[in-house]
């Protein structure tokens, strides 16, 4: 670790629940020198929105994403005020709302020190542990600058091994229902995003929470948000309903590997990792129990920013930006991912990664895309980068097609069915697959995988809506798709009218038997 000064106090120390001695307060504000970094840390952009440019906040988001996205985060204050605080919709809106809280060491690396409390909290009950843990640590009255806070944070987490409790992924939302409230009534509820026209996930049908539906966080002072990138490298957006404020810090996108770089070198340099490095510290930092000072990243040239979230901001988070922070105080907070067009370059750099880990996407790539890119009717700089993610997917799958190209190989129509999972990778398999009696592949493997290695007969089955959709591909792009490949169309046409011969030789018994899909 950086932070390098000697503990202070001996390691049989009391950890009672009693009122901090004296001795460790001074000894706290001795060691501040030591992390005068925190002041040197930049601001992220703030954002003063109106009611009206926040009709549609996913537009609004785009109109400044080109700057925001450069600092990883970004912080937007609501014009709103709150009518029905977060406190009477989960003990009045809604009936018996219960939570369980995860127990954290407030060290750098927790993996094997979180774990779940068999207990059941109110938010009151909760609120009365959260009030008396931050009296414990600061019994002074009259509180604390939140520089001090923040200071006093990193020095606990270099010294301490007390614990924290934070509820997370707490089903539930703390947006009213009372139609006079204003916040909870606009495009800025958070339950709403998936809705909005500029919404990639208004595709689905089909809820993911915490994904496509917003979930609970609720914290007490020291309470830890661990290092991590979303999932799928998605967008992500938090509110903070109540309490205390939130310390925030984000990395931008395109120092996502360096970032990960320097984990590897100086937190994990214990650990031992694959050759493909980089997959392995993802995989262990997407446990969300890693929390090391920013400072590290900063001396060795990431750059790194912070936002103070106070009640009524929402903090938006980039695709592939990594961030992490911890809570002030007792909080209550609601966040959700949602993704726009521009995620679809970070949402194929995801699938590429979590088809390494053999890891399982929570929404559909392939879905999404295929679906977004069929309503486009033009060229325009904001479809481009949709537009050029469809192009380069259809070029792919167009390319193993065509390696597949065997009169003993017959293309034919899927019957209509939920998204498809690779066996090999986990990847969806919208548009086509290939099947035996084994099991299901997708089509981005070399064709060595994609036979049976017991020998059965495959058949690659394909989505009715294909040819359409090849169509598309020509009508946004035709000049680049022409200038870069064969026909797509017939070579889908062909293994179409290979497989009806093939159907026709065999006889219709021996054509099921041999195309039979896997279960």
């Amino acid at each position: 670790m950086v932070i390098e000064e000697k503990n202070p106090w001996p390691k049989g120390r009391n950890r009672s629940n009693g009122r901090i001695a004296k001795e460790k307060e001074k000894a706290y504000n001795f060691c501040l020198d030591h992390v005068k970094w925190t002041n040197e840390i930049a601001y992220c952009p703030e954002y003063r929105p109106t009611k009206e440019e926040l009709m549609d906040p996913l537009i609004y988001l785009q109109k400044i994403a080109p700057d925001a996205s450069k600092y990883g985060i970004c912080k937007i204050i609501s014009p709103w005020e709150v009518s029905v605080p977060a406190a009477h919709v989960l003990t009045k809106e809604i009936k018996d709302f219960k939570f369980e809280a995860l127990v954290q060491n407030l060290q750098v690396d927790t993996k094997g020190a979180v774990y779940k409390e068999d207990r059941k909290y109110t938010y009151g009950t909760f609120e009365h542990k959260a009030n008396e843990e931050f009296l414990r640590r600061f019994p002074r009255a009259g509180g604390r600058p939140l520089s001090y806070t923040e200071k006093r944070f990193w020095l606990q987490m270099a010294h301490d091994t007390e614990t924290v409790e934070y509820a997370v992924n707490v089903e539930g939302s703390a947006f009213s229902s009372n139609p006079n409230d204003e916040l909870a009534t606009s495009n800025c509820n958070l339950k709403n995003l998936k809705k909005l026209p500029e919404s990639v996930f208004r595709h689905l049908n089909r809820t993911v929470p915490g994904i496509t539906d917003p979930m609970l966080y609720i914290g007490m002072i020291y309470s830890i948000f661990a290092w991590h990138v979303e999932d799928q490298y998605l967008y992500s957006i938090n509110y903070l309903h109540s309490g205390e404020p939130k310390t925030w810090y984000g990395v931008p996108s395109h120092e996502a590997l360096q970032f990960e770089k320097v984990a590897m070198y100086h937190v994990f340099a214990s650990e031992n990792f694959s050759p493909t490095w980089e997959d392995g510290v993802f995989r262990r930092i997407a446990e969300k129990t890693t929390m090391f000072p920013p400072n590290i990243l900063q001396q060795h040239s990431v750059p790194v920013y912070k936002a103070l979230q106070m009640p009524g901001e929402f903090v938006v988070t980039f695709p592939r930006a990594y961030h992490g922070g911890f809570n002030n105080g007792f909080n209550c907070s609601e966040a959700v991912n949602f993704a726009l067009k521009d995620w679809f370059p970070f949402g194929k750099d995801a699938g590429n990664r979590y088809a390494r880990l053999r890891k399982q996407l929570f929404v559909p790539y392939e879905e999404l895309l295929v679906k977004e890119a069929m309503l486009l009717t033009e060229y325009t700089r904001e479809s481009a980068s949709t537009i050029t993610a469809f192009i380069q997917y259809m070029e792919s799958l167009n390319r193993n097609l065509m390696s597949l190209r065997n009169p003993n190989v017959p293309f034919v129509y899927a019957p209509k069915s939920e998204t498809l999972i690779c066996s090999l990778c986990h990847r969806d398999c919208y548009l086509a697959s290939v099947q035996c009696v084994c099991r299901i592949r997708c089509l981005f493997h070399e064709a060595a995988k994609l036979h049976c290695s017991k020998g059965c007969n495959i058949t690659v089955y394909l989505d009715h809506e294909i040819l359409s959709v090849e169509t598309k591909a020509y009508d946004l792009q035709r000049e680049e798709i022409m200038s870069k490949h064969t026909g797509v169309c017939s070579c889908i046409e062909d293994g179409l009218h290979l497989g009806r011969e093939l159907n026709t030789k065999l006889g219709e018994s021996g054509a099921s038997s041999s195309t039979k899909p896997a279960k």
